[in-house]
């Protein structure tokens, strides 16, 4: 079964999502659907241009609405700078389209919980691309926790870390404006371990927040002296409780020194704990209180095909997968979906939970309180 592609953006994750479905087909076969590259769609014709050719597109557009109206379109994919997602989402949704949106799904939690309420009205597959939700570790980690093996989930400590924009010469980007980036640090990084703390553990209930602009001025353009006020957090830090009754601290920066790509978490239960850093991708470390005294300790466990999603790549324990392989299981994820009605994770209504936790993290590091987090989408 083919399965027609719009895709709206050609930048850089227009071109990840494109490889992504390729190498779906090639890992998993036609039976789950085959990608055809329809329509490109991007402001810059040239950028357009250069999609359609180097990614096999059969036509171009510089308007995005030709796509979502595209009768040969059956998946409207949405990869454009963050302040497009919501009304390029809403225009595929009222069209009827499976709709896959990069992160976040808007820029405000109400907009995404409309988002989130109308596709549940039109029936359609509706994806939000967290793909770290895909990583075979973290499903593992999800496995032990529901299978009770760490015991109580009593903390959860997570970090989420890049020195991308440590240089304050560097210029101002969409990502310092919150009319483009709806946040900062949180939005652009803290956002993805928001998406495995919820696949994990489930909703926050409340959080207590505090952040800080260390650098609040950029170049407005590449070696100008004209500085431009930069308007969102470069570090963000906050506690919260979650439903389930545990506890948490969790923390992401732009600007930590040495930190390239330093997403790490610990989950500590009554009968044990899970430690996971993204820097090592395919090593969890695990300890279990079961354990013969002597043997007590963590202990590294390679992802292996029991590991959910790891058998696509390998067929024996031990050999890396990478971070592209998790866009890869992403892009199958949803063929599946749309071809096969499989379940999936990441819609939109996952997707607003999390700009609602966003919302509330925000709010509270203004207002330096407790605030509680609505996870409400209407059915």
């Amino acid at each position: 079964m083919d399965v027609r592609i719009g895709l709206v953006g050609a930048g850089w994750m227009g071109k990840a999502h494109s490889n992504s479905f390729v190498n779906a087909l090639m890992a998993f076969g036609p039976e789950y659907g085959k990608p055809v590259f329809e329509v490109v769609s991007d402001v810059n014709v040239e950028a357009a241009q250069a999609a359609c050719n180097q990614l096999g597109f059969s036509r171009y557009t510089t308007d995005w609405q030709d796509i979502v109206t595209d009768e040969n379109v059956d998946i409207v994919d949405i990869a454009t700078p963050n302040a497009f997602h919501y009304d390029i989402a809403k225009a595929a949704l009222e069209n009827g389209k499976h709709t896959y949106c990069e992160k976040p799904l808007t820029l405000t939690a109400e907009q995404s919980v409309e988002l989130a309420e109308l596709a549940k009205e039109k029936g359609v597959v509706n994806y939000v691309g967290y793909n770290n939700v895909m990583n075979p570790a973290n499903a593992y980690v999800k496995e032990l926790v529901e299978a009770g093996k760490l015991g109580k989930i009593v903390k959860f400590t997570g970090t989420y870390d890049q020195d991308g924009l440590l240089d304050e010469s560097l210029p101002i980007t969409w990502r310092h404006i919150n009319k483009f980036s709806g946040s900062g640090a949180l939005g652009d990084l803290g956002s993805h371990l928001l998406s495995i703390s919820q696949y994990i553990l489930g909703d926050m209930e409340s959080v207590n927040a505090i952040s800080q602009t260390v650098i609040k001025e950029r170049p407005a353009q590449a070696g100008s002296e004209e500085l431009q006020e930069v308007e969102n957090e470069d570090v963000i830090s906050f506690l919260t409780n979650y439903e389930n009754g545990a506890i948490g601290t969790i923390s992401s920066s732009r600007i930590a020194s040495g930190r390239k790509n330093h997403l790490a978490y610990e989950i500590q239960g009554t009968k044990g704990s899970v430690h996971y850093t993204l820097e090592r991708m395919n090593e969890v470390n695990v300890y279990f209180t079961s354990d013969n005294e002597a043997d007590r300790g963590f202990r590294t466990v390679l992802l292996n095909p029991e590991h959910k999603g790891y058998s696509a790549f390998h067929p024996a324990a031990g050999i890396s997968i990478n971070y592209n392989d998790m866009k890869i299981l992403e892009a199958h994820e949803l063929l599946s979906a749309v071809t096969k009605n499989t379940p999936y994770t990441c819609d939109f209504e996952f997707g607003a939970k999390i700009d609602q936790t966003v919302s509330a993290i925000l709010k509270s590091a203004e207002q330096k309180n407790w605030v509680q987090v609505k996870n409400t989408v209407q059915v």
